[in-house]
């Protein structure tokens, strides 16, 4: 009982981890709209986020971290500065400038395209291989241009406006909205220009996590990784803010989401790591409408819908790929049988597969060789 209790509970850690992080993720996309809503810089917002994380951050890896910390490298260092060009710089400022333009329930709905965006790329880095003929690589596929028609949907199609029943009673004053409301009605052009910002944004989320991926097999410090990718990106970030502005909270989604997340993608991989952000769509929703009367359209209901049939679909086919790889390498396995001579030797499962006495050893051979499931 102990051992599965320990198995599940391992099992069961990077579903826990991501959908603890979408609750830190959702309170944050309300706050931040309420920030900008308020009149906040977004550049501003990005630099004190990271700055605050990687002061939370560094003690922990310093501490931690200061024996088994790797060598850094001229490579590692420019991985570094890249992932923290992608997500505190782009990613996030392009985001904020999406979610000021549109909301938190459409920005996060709009988001849902970031497993596909990651799937796409991981194909081309030839981290995903192309099988048209098995029907999981059919429903990455399926599901990824299915996402992609969603996020057209949601950027082409405003559509009217959904009355929720428990926003009902949420009226605002015919003086005007306070300033931190979320329920400003956007323009035609606004909507499309957050919808695009977004689309921008997660683009760069996608890319972080491929490079991420990569970087955590060279540099295998989470803790050290986290603070010098927040620490990087607040200089960015600065030098960024000095660029366009000519001046100068968020502890939960900076410094813990970056090590959380360097660490499911280490275990189940960036598919994986993406997979969660409808649950994120939904608590935004419910928080976005109860706490700031947030208007929601139908076309980003709509949208929102195809964008997470295609995002399962996709999901779908990885959790497929997973199962045939864990199969694939319990059937490596070598197995103990009799030789012709009686004595024991080893060899390859697939190789046993073709008489009983194999096909008894395979099947009690189940060692410490069993991955995780996606």
């Amino acid at each position: 009982a102990m051992a599965f209790c320990g198995g599940f509970m391992d099992k069961a850690k990077p579903y826990i981890a991501m959908i603890s992080l979408q609750f830190g993720y959702a309170g944050m996309n309300v706050l931040t709209k309420v920030s900008l809503n308020g009149g906040m810089s977004h550049y501003v917002l990005v630099v004190y986020r990271h700055a605050f994380a990687t002061l939370a951050i560094a003690p922990f890896a310093l501490f931690i971290e200061r024996k088994v910390r790797p060598k850094m490298t001229w490579s590692i260092f420019f991985q570094i500065f890249v992932l923290a060009l992608l997500g505190p710089v782009i990613d996030q400022n392009f985001y904020y400038v999406g979610l000021k333009y549109t909301g938190p329930t459409f920005a996060c709905a709009m988001s849902n395209i970031l497993p596909a965006m990651t799937f796409v790329m991981a194909v081309i880095f030839r981290m995903e291989k192309i099988e048209l003929k098995k029907v999981r690589c059919q429903a990455k596929i399926f599901g990824t241009v299915v996402t992609v028609a969603g996020a057209m949907l949601m950027t082409l199609y405003k559509g009217p406006l959904m009355h929720l029943p428990w926003t009902n009673g949420h009226a605002q004053p015919s003086g005007g909205e306070a300033p931190g409301a979320a329920g400003v009605d956007p323009t035609a052009r606004e909507w499309f220009l957050g919808s695009l910002f977004i689309i921008i944004a997660t683009l760069a989320w996608a890319s972080l996590f491929i490079l991420q991926t990569h970087t955590i097999k060279k540099y295998t410090a989470q803790l050290s990784l986290t603070t010098l990718i927040c620490f990087i990106g607040t200089i960015q970030a600065i030098a960024v803010t000095f660029i366009m502005e000519r001046r100068v909270s968020g502890i939960v989604t900076s410094s813990i989401a970056y090590y959380v997340q360097g660490l499911v993608i280490q275990k189940t991989g960036p598919v994986f790591a993406s997979a969660f952000s409808p649950l994120m769509m939904i608590i935004v929703a419910v928080m976005g409408s109860f706490i700031l009367s947030e208007k929601i359209y139908l076309g980003a209901v709509l949208g929102a819908v195809v964008i997470v049939v295609g995002l399962y679909a996709v999901l779908w086919g990885k959790h497929k790929e997973t199962q045939e790889q864990e199969a694939d390498a319990k059937a490596a396995l070598p197995v103990a049988s009799k030789g012709p001579d009686g004595a024991s030797v080893l060899q390859g499962a697939a190789a046993a597969a073709g008489d009983d006495d194999g096909m008894r050893s395979a099947s009690n051979g189940r060692g410490a060789g069993s991955a995780s499931a996606v």
